[in-house]
């Protein structure tokens, strides 16, 4: 045998692998994309109102709603932080008071599972911001933030006022503001609202039904933060 068709012997061979190599890399590429089109997405709603069953807990079921009808892989689930003692000192490294409990270690555990693409965070207004346990849960999240956990995940802001302008975007903004040191990807309500988040109203002798603009807005918002959350999954 001749040193030529020896090389091409050895060239062709190492083409076959090199071609081999490729459709194996192309076939775990398209495992792996199956199996990202079939994975759920799970998006979990925590309500920082100190009233359980109110109308933050109720606008944020309508934005559930709104995102689980974007496709059929996605999961949701409602927290309500009504009646939990979430500590905000522990966040600090302060300890508990005797006899103090804390609640937040099992709300982390539903925010830390892997299937969690999104989060939608609502709060009441009080003086043109969130209330004491909102900012308390989010001071707690800085336990996320010492490797990032909650980066990359879609983040979602709905705000309850006793007015249309009750300082609800003030609220939103502070919120939002906490959300972007954990790098999450931080989205307002969908067209055709399109505003920071969901501004609901929540008046003496009306219920969520009477605020048209804000359960459209609250749709809106949910249906956003399924929507990138499934772009960002593909």
């Amino acid at each position: 045998m001749s040193d030529e068709l020896t090389r091409r012997g050895l060239l062709g061979a190492a083409g076959a692998a090199v071609a081999a190599g490729a459709v194996g890399v192309a076939a775990s590429a398209a495992e792996t994309d199956e199996a990202a089109a079939n994975r759920a997405i799970k998006i979990v709603a925590v309500a920082c109102s100190p009233r359980k069953g109110k109308t933050t807990a109720a606008a944020l079921t309508v934005s559930l709603a709104a995102a689980a009808k974007v496709d059929a892989r996605i999961q949701t689930e409602l927290i309500e932080l009504a009646g939990a003692s979430i500590p905000g000192q522990v966040a600090l490294g302060m300890p508990l008071a005797t006899g103090e409990k804390d609640d937040f270690p099992a709300v982390a555990a539903k925010l830390a599972d892997p299937a969690v693409a999104g989060i939608l965070i609502g709060t009441p207004v009080y003086f043109s911001n969130m209330t004491f346990l909102c900012k308390a849960f989010l001071d707690r999240c800085m336990a996320f933030r010492k490797k990032f956990e909650l980066a990359d995940k879609v983040g979602g802001v709905l705000a309850v006022g006793a007015a249309r302008n009750g300082g609800q975007e003030l609220a939103i903004r502070s919120v939002q503001a906490a959300l972007f040191c954990h790098d999450m990807i931080v989205v307002g309500s969908a067209r055709p609202t399109s505003r920071f988040g969901a501004a609901v109203w929540s008046k003496a002798g009306k219920t969520l039904a009477d605020d048209k603009h804000g359960l459209g807005a609250a749709a809106n918002l949910g249906r956003r933060v399924a929507d990138v959350a499934l772009r960002l999954a593909r």
